[in-house]
Formats: structure tokens, C-alpha cells, sequence
């Protein structure tokens, strides 16, 4: 069960990642591993598209990788903050089809049905109430257009979570959603025929300072509502550091990451209540 609004402070989210986008690109690692696997997922879908949206854009790339393989599409590159969009931007050529826009995506400022395709990757854990995000998804994906993203599931994280358990009674790391709960929210939103699978991928740190480094650098700072709102403790660091320790092996620290995968297809935009529509085509001529 989703059950999530009011746990991110939006503010601090756009905040972490504005002061990211300068030096995003040299620890995207997991970014990229995840658009990987999104366009090897979507290689046997067979769709047309003319209006690309890339949610969650952060500096453009897979904007331009999604360009350079629909090359008749219009690339709209959304993002939360303006100094990602400007990077993104200045990486691009300004014949390539791609325009950028800062817009929240609980609130996208596009038509119904005006897009073929939404990318978003990773976006997710950074969503603050999945259910309204799902129903604009569905409002302005054209029936039959392609909504395709990654984000994190629940196990993800566990041995930096487990390690903060035992320092205080805080929330340190996101809660991620349950695959199966994502298709029923899915399902709920109006859009169809979900499809959700899931890959394992681990990440191995040499000492824990580079992996509080790669968090701060990539804008994965705790942006809870309910964290604490003063500074950490040195101390609460070094029993951080402590913990983390009991996950070492060989001189490395392994974390495992669940990496969950899905598209589902756009229905068009639901009926009002009352009403009914009906294709004059399909009205045939009373004969006498």
C-alpha cells in the first residue's frame, strides 16, 4: 500500500539538487546503469512517437540519447531544477529537437494527451505522492502512449538503513515502494497493462566517506520532512562509520540496490461522469 504525502520536503529536494547538477555527471553511475536497462526493455515495444517527455531529466543525457534514437520526436527535458536544465542545455546542440522545462512533476504544464512517450528514471523516489504523479502521467499520455520508468525497491539501501537504526529513532534513507504496489497504483491511475520486473545491482565502496560523498554529490541527501532538522552529531558519523564496518568484506563495503523496472500504456483521458462519447464513423444511416 502507497501511502507516502508529506514525507519529502519538495523544497529540499529541488534544493539537493541544484546544488548537485555542477558535479552530477561524474557520480551518475547509477543513473545510467538504470536508462541502460530502460532501452533494453523498450527494444521489442513497437509505438510511434512524436512528443518525447523526459521526466526527471537531471543534465540532459538520456534526453539526448532518446533524441538520437527518435529522430522525428520532440524531446521536452523536465526537470525541478533550473541549474540541472541549464546543464542540460548547454550540453545539447540547438538543432536537436530538445527543449528544456523547470516544472514540478505533480503539476506538468502540458495538454491532455499530448505526449507519445514518458521517460522517467528514476524519478520516483523522489515523488512525494505517487498516486497523484501516476493520474498526471495518465492525463497527458495520448491513449496508447508509453509510459516507461526505473526507481528503487524497498530492499534497496538496507545495510545504510539498518546501520542508522541503531544510532537513533530518525529516518535516514527514503522508503521505496513495493513493485506489486506501484501496480496497483498503476492500475488505479487509468493507465494499462502494467509490466514490472526487477534487477539486482551492487555497489562496492572502499571506505564509507566515498559513499556519503557519491549520496551528497548525485542530490540523495536526506530530504525527509521528519529528519532532523539541526546538524548530525560527529559522533552519530563515527557510529555510522562503526556500523557500516560489519558490512565490510575484503576491505569493501557492498551495497545492494533493487532496481525496479515497469511501463504501462496510456488509456486516454477518462470520461466525466454522464457522459458518453461516440465516433460519428461508427454511425451507420437508418434505411426506409
Amino acid at each position: 500500500m502507497i501511502d507516502r504525502p508529506g514525507a519529502l520536503r519538495i523544497r529540499d529536494v529541488r534544493r539537493r539538487f541544484e546544488d548537485a547538477a555542477a558535479d552530477f555527471d561524474s557520480v551518475d553511475f547509477l543513473h545510467r546503469a538504470a536508462a541502460d536497462g530502460m532501452f533494453e526493455r523498450m527494444l521489442p515495444i513497437q509505438f510511434d512517437t512524436k512528443r518525447i517527455i523526459d521526466l526527471g531529466c537531471a543534465t540532459g543525457q538520456m534526453s539526448r540519447k532518446l533524441a538520437a534514437q527518435y529522430r522525428r520526436s520532440r524531446v521536452l527535458s523536465v526537470d525541478l531544477s533550473g541549474n540541472m536544465l541549464r546543464k542540460a542545455k548547454s550540453a545539447r546542440s540547438r538543432w536537436s529537437g530538445i527543449r528544456e522545462i523547470q516544472a514540478d512533476a505533480n503539476a506538468l504544464p502540458f495538454a491532455v494527451g499530448s505526449a507519445d512517450l514518458v521517460f522517467a528514471n528514476l524519478l520516483l523516489p523522489w515523488i512525494d505522492d505517487v498516486p497523484r504523479f501516476f493520474g498526471e502521467i495518465a492525463r497527458v499520455l495520448q491513449k496508447g502512449g508509453l509510459f516507461v520508468f526505473s526507481t528503487l525497491g524497498p530492499d534497496s539501501l538496507i545495510e545504510l538503513r539498518q546501520a542508522w537504526q541503531d544510532i537513533d529513532s530518525l529516518q535516514h534513507v527514503n522508503s521505496f515502494i513495493d513493485m506489486h504496489d506501484l501496480g496497483d497504483a498503476l492500475l488505479h491511475s487509468n493507465l494499462h497493462g502494467p509490466v514490472l520486473d526487477v534487477d539486482k545491482l551492487t555497489v562496492n565502496y572502499t571506505d564509507t566517506a566515498s559513499l556519503i560523498r557519491d549520496l551528497s554529490l548525485a542530490g540523495a541527501r536526506n530530504s525527509l520532512r521528519e529528519r532532523r532538522r539541526s546538524l548530525t552529531p560527529k559522533g552519530d558519523f563515527r557510529a555510522l562509520n562503526r556500523n557500516l564496518q560489519q558490512h565490510f568484506t575484503d576491505g569493501k563495503l557492498s551495497l545492494q540496490l533493487e532496481i525496479v523496472y515497469g511501463h504501462a500504456w496510456g488509456a486516454g483521458a477518462p470520461q466525466p461522469p454522464g457522459e458518453y462519447r461516440l465516433d460519428v464513423a461508427q454511425v451507420s444511416r437508418r434505411r426506409r
